[in-house]
């Protein structure tokens, strides 16, 4: 086993991952940027080195030797950032450091979706319908003509990413340009890959995805499925585990599907097989994600395995440590992320600090988050300052625990989205388990602010206003105080 990891990320999945890494008893060495350096995970970490090139967690060379000069064995790569990058896992082999995911051959067998896609309908599951080719962001007309045999609406996606960050859809050919730039801009930011792929959209769709655990000994396991269908744009915003939409058919059907795409394509490590439903109950496969993904911990809830600790244990090469006949899934988990961006100004993000900062707890309730209070909350990295989890026997009991629990944190100092979060864990299609893709595009449209919010922000807007200009004891300001002003008029004309 490694006695020190080097985690290449930051934020929520970090403090995450250096959590699982003191369990172990492995030591962590943190990376941080200028402007991160009061992050939770640069003060939680046994070691923290600055990253002091502008790429940033991208520098893949500043990494290596940062790894190397500390001592690190292994790179944990959390999502986004490093976790699918070919080059850094190549040059971590090299390096002789362990990457913790699956290994480069695996990566590179999987690595190019369409091929997966072409294999795994080759052997006679069903695809979502997809682009014969990637392309370069800059190759638009192509883009255009893919999208244009595929039929609308269509989606944009990063060959790096899923269907979140880097994804956009297109309802008609004349968005493709413009949705192609905003995959390109974010994609950029969030892999520094600007590889796209187009895929038939499915709309109104359920999306599904099945945990998956393999070894280099032929093991494969799974965890269940979960269902992320209540989305905002591109972006999910609430989680839950197992999918409340499902018959029993159509979950072992999917479990049973799942664990042979990872025997057809030869995946070792923690990943996720990822499905798209119509509203007739069928499913289609649309991706491998080989990496730990955002949504997780509802699955961690349910299943009590620790998925962080999986991927450092196979990526030491050992086996897993149980058996699909000792994985016992029981009850229901709910998780919804918060993220720092306004929502009743299109969402824009909204960085600065958090003054104050108080949490929910209690049996069930999980918070992963890296904030406190006094911390900076920066603009350039993923907008996620917490994800608040809660667990319950069924569905029933974990949906009021959410509800509860998003009633009692409080993120004061920056814009979030728990407003947001709170009306949607009171949403009458969530409640009853009957939501899709489009349920939130539909009943949460932008910037709707409700009226009392509005009354509160004038009543707060005049008491700032009555506090600047009403003040007993009026300000003078700087420039007038070294007296000058009066000296001026005694010189003579």
């Amino acid at each position: 086993m490694f006695k020190k990891i080097l985690i290449a990320n930051r934020g929520e999945i970090a403090v995450r991952i250096i959590r699982t890494c003191r369990d172990m008893g492995i030591s962590s060495v943190a990376l941080y940027e200028a402007d991160d350096r009061g992050s939770l995970h640069v003060r939680l970490a046994d070691e923290c080195v600055l990253l002091e090139s502008t790429q940033g967690y991208f520098d893949t060379t500043a990494i290596l030797k940062i790894a190397q000069d500390t001592g690190a064995k292994a790179i944990h790569p959390g999502y986004g950032f490093l976790a699918e990058n070919i080059e850094f896992i190549r040059a971590c082999q090299q390096a002789g450091l362990v990457f913790i995911g699956p290994p480069l051959e695996v990566m590179l067998a999987q690595h190019n979706k369409i091929e997966v896609l072409q294999r795994v309908t080759a052997a006679g599951w069903p695809t979502v319908q997809y682009s014969a080719d990637t392309f370069e962001a800059s190759e638009g007309e192509a883009v255009r003509a893919a999208a244009d045999r595929l039929g609308y609406p269509v989606m944009i996606k990063s060959t790096h990413g899923g269907r979140g960050r880097g994804a956009y859809a297109a309802q008609l050919a004349g968005q493709v340009e413009r949705m192609l730039r905003r995959a390109q801009t974010e994609a950029q930011l969030v892999y520094g890959n600007t590889r796209f792929y187009v895929e038939k959209q499915i709309t109104p769709a359920h999306m599904i995805g099945v945990q998956v655990l393999a070894d280099a000994q032929g093991q494969i396991v799974h965890l269940g499925e979960r269902e992320g269908s209540l989305i905002r744009g591109n972006q999910k915003m609430m989680e839950e585990a197992p999918a409340p939409g499902l018959t029993p058919a159509q979950r072992a059907d999917l479990w049973r599907t799942a664990v042979e795409i990872v025997r057809l394509i030869g995946f070792r490590g923690v990943g996720t097989i990822e499905f798209m439903g119509d509203l007739e109950g069928h499913f289609y496969f649309t991706e491998i994600k080989p990496r730990i993904q955002i949504e997780h911990t509802v699955t961690e809830m349910i299943s009590t395995v620790d998925l962080v600790r999986e991927q450092i244990c196979l990526a030491a090469g050992e086996a897993l440590s149980f058996t699909q006949a000792e994985v016992q899934l029981r009850g229901h988990a709910i998780s919804c992320r918060i993220t720092a961006q306004d929502p009743w100004r299109h969402y824009m993000p909204s960085p600065g600090v958090l003054r104050r900062v108080r949490l929910p707890t209690g049996h069930g309730v999980r918070v992963d988050t890296y904030a406190y209070s006094g911390c900076a909350v920066p603009a350039q990295y993923d907008p996620i300052v917490a994800k608040v989890i809660a667990w319950g026997d069924d569905r029933a009991e974990s949906m009021h625990r959410l509800q509860r629990a998003l009633s009692e944190i409080a993120l004061i100092g920056v814009a979030t989205t728990l407003p947001i979060q709170q009306l949607i864990a009171h949403h009458p299609e969530f409640l009853r388990a009957a939501y899709h893709t489009e349920s939130l595009r539909r009943d949460l449209p932008e910037d709707a602010l409700p009226p009392e919010h509005a009354r509160d922000l004038a009543i707060a807007a005049a008491i700032v206003y009555a506090r600047r200009n009403l003040a007993g004891q009026p300000s003078v300001p700087d420039r007038l105080q070294s007296g000058w002003h009066r000296s001026s008029r005694r010189l003579r004309e």
